[in-house]
């Protein structure tokens, strides 16, 4: 969400960003609705201001005949179309939702995906001489994955992880955390059943609320209670990451600057519905509905160059984990049209996966600077008595499945063990995923 006072200022940059981001936004509409908006609010204070005065001289009169004059006065105030204003503002609302951050200068302009560009590579691709199977072949024959058992209990995209694979994967969370915590985030277990607005907030709904034919977020069907025993209004959902969750932490706060940045570390269960993927990558672990992830937050004052310095040290920290599990990754720059709406500046890193012979998206950082803390209202002391809205960062540090895949295609042996990277060896006790025999 943007300033309506920076969208009327910025109108020619904002409609080349909703040009470039690929976004169905008629940003002339938006202005005019404002502008009917905002004479209709005046027209209705202006009501409520002669209202008022009437009452008050109406109390004061001195004499019957100068009370009914008033009273007849009244009468003839013109009332406003509320139920017009309301509509005004709903649509209003509605085209505000859908306004982008202008992207950082240095953002590559693409249509699609394919206009991102790969900016910094570590290692190469691993050459095996045998033919390399992917992580499901190998998590069946090492009898730590059940695609079928998980598809009859959890439905479409359910899995079970079982005996070394559990461990592989907590292990792969606790070092993440652990990492995070060595760099300063607070760590944190947060909510994954959360209110409407923690979503709107950071951006999960592609419009004003919550739509089930776009949105990749499942929605919790079964009521709620509040403290008073009450039925809640609350609509609540399930995250598909830590993000909102940590995001929300502070909304409607005013945070001291003096305390800024705040760092966080998030370790979640995550549940996406991926319901504009449905017949991508059907089988195995590469898109599921859920796993685990470690993600982290940043809230820095607003200043496009410290924000940006801490959303590289985020990246950094992520290609540093990568590189200790001695995974091959690169890492992208993200296009314009492949950002989503809010975003100022974005990356994603990505692992080889031999088994799978791509590239695998393993985490993604991005800065949204004050678009997402304005639907949170999160707010900063910046002097005596200057408020300003705080610029919010997000990076994924380490999310189970991917990360997971990487290692068991990347450590496999032609025996079909997989070799424990060394910084995990702790968390299994071993060296070596046997295949049993």
């Amino acid at each position: 969400m943007l300033d309506i006072k920076f969208i009327r200022e910025h109108t020619a940059e904002l409609k080349e960003a909703v040009k470039n981001k690929g976004i169905k936004l008629d940003l002339d509409e938006l202005l005019e609705v404002d502008k009917e908006r905002v004479a209709l609010t005046r027209e209705a204070e202006l009501f409520n201001r002669s209202k008022n005065e009437l009452s008050d001289r109406i109390s004061k009169a001195k004499d019957e005949t100068e009370r009914k004059a008033l009273i007849q006065e009244g009468r003839g105030l013109k009332e406003p179309d509320l139920k017009n204003l309301d509509g005004v503002k709903k649509r209003f609302d509605e085209l505000m939702a859908k306004v982008p951050t202008i992207p950082s200068p240095d953002t590559p302009v693409g249509r699609d995906e394919s206009g991102n560009k790969e900016i910094f590579r570590w290692g190469e691709p691993k050459e095996f001489d045998f033919e390399p199977k992917n992580h499901i072949e190998l998590g069946k024959a090492l009898d730590i994955l059940d695609f079928d058992r998980g598809s009859k209990v959890g439905g479409f995209r359910g899995y079970y992880l079982k005996n070394d694979g559990v461990l592989l994967t907590i292990g792969l969370m606790m070092y993440a955390l652990n990492k995070m915590v060595s760099r300063g985030f607070t760590p944190m277990i947060p909510p994954t059943l959360v209110k409407q607005f923690a979503l709107f907030g950071s951006g999960y709904f592609k419009g004003l609320e919550y739509d089930p034919n776009i949105d990749e977020i499942y929605q919790v069907a079964t009521s709620d209670k509040e403290a008073t025993g009450e039925i809640s209004k609350d609509k609540k959902f399930l995250v598909g990451t830590a993000e909102p969750s940590l995001l929300a932490y502070y909304a409607g706060e005013v945070l001291e600057g003096k305390n800024l940045p705040v760092k966080l570390c998030g370790y979640s269960q995550c549940y996406r519905s991926e319901i504009g993927s449905y017949s991508k990558d059907v089988k195995g672990l590469y898109r599921v509905h859920e796993f685990m992830k470690v993600e982290q937050v940043a809230i820095v004052e607003a200043n496009i160059e410290e924000a940006n310095k801490l959303q590289d040290e985020m990246t950094s920290i992520s290609g540093e984990m990568h590189e200790e599990l001695g995974l091959t990754y690169r890492r992208l720059q993200i296009c314009t049209g492949d950002m989503s709406p809010g975003k100022y500046r974005a990356f994603d890193l990505e692992a080889w996966l031999p088994g799978m012979k791509r590239w695998a998206e393993t985490g993604s950082a991005s800065n949204f600077l004050d678009w997402q803390s304005r639907r949170l209202n999160i707010k900063y002391v910046d002097g005596p008595e200057e408020r300003k809205y705080v610029y919010m960062l997000n990076n994924t540090a380490l999310p189970s499945p991917r990360v997971l895949i990487a290692i068991l295609e990347n450590y496999q042996t032609k025996d079909g063990d997989i070799v424990v990277p060394e910084v995990l060896r702790g968390y299994l006790g071993k060296e070596l995923i046997k295949k049993p025999r």
